[in-house]
């Protein structure tokens, strides 16, 4: 499961994305192309996915038809994320799509185990939900046995979030023209 092999017989470099389908995965995506380029590396693209409720539930009330569902799910995620990142055009490395199951840090740790791979993520998720999920980013940063690349926020998501709060919060002005006080 962990690739092909360079002409001398040792293991090939790999760039190990962890992919979501959110724009910080896309741009890490973009990033780990640029990687593997410079390092003449696979890339490989991960969507880690797991049973509705977690393995614990699954575990307690199994249904493999359900399983079956979530993982082409997973699949299905994982090929529109790599369109959406290139377009449906090759991204000119050697690309590996790749869908494992379980919780998304320890399966990128479990997968980028080779002191020369690369593993690269991105942010995603607004503020609240940074906060109230697990860093995939800070679990693999500190358990991780290759080096971890994290790609920022892509600005365009900045200025996504701000125009959406903006359209959410947004109240009409009266038909007076007047602002009117907000009742709670």
């Amino acid at each position: 499961m962990h690739g092909s092999e360079r002409h001398d017989g040792g293991p090939a470099p790999r760039v190990v994305v962890g992919v979501s389908g959110s724009l910080g995965s896309l741009a890490a995506l973009h990033r780990g192309v640029a990687e593997a380029r410079r390092r003449g590396a696979e890339l490989w693209a991960v969507l880690a996915w797991e049973p509705p409720g977690g393995e614990h539930g699954y575990r307690r009330s199994p249904c493999p038809p359900l399983l079956a569902a979530v993982r082409e799910d997973a699949e299905r995620r994982l090929h529109e994320a790599l369109d959406a990142a290139f377009g449906g055009t090759d991204p000119g490395v050697p690309l590996q799509p790749v869908v494992v199951r379980g919780e998304s840090g320890p399966a990128l740790v479990h997968l980028a185990d080779r002191p020369g791979d690369l593993l690269v993520l991105g942010q995603s998720g607004g503020l609240l939900r940074r906060r109230l999920r697990r860093s995939v980013a800070a679990y693999c940063a500190r358990r991780a046995d290759c080096p971890v690349l994290t790609v920022p926020v892509p600005e365009l998501l900045h200025d996504l979030e701000a125009l959406h709060r903006r359209t959410r919060w947004h109240l009409p002005l009266p038909a007076e023209g007047e602002l009117a006080p907000v009742e709670r």
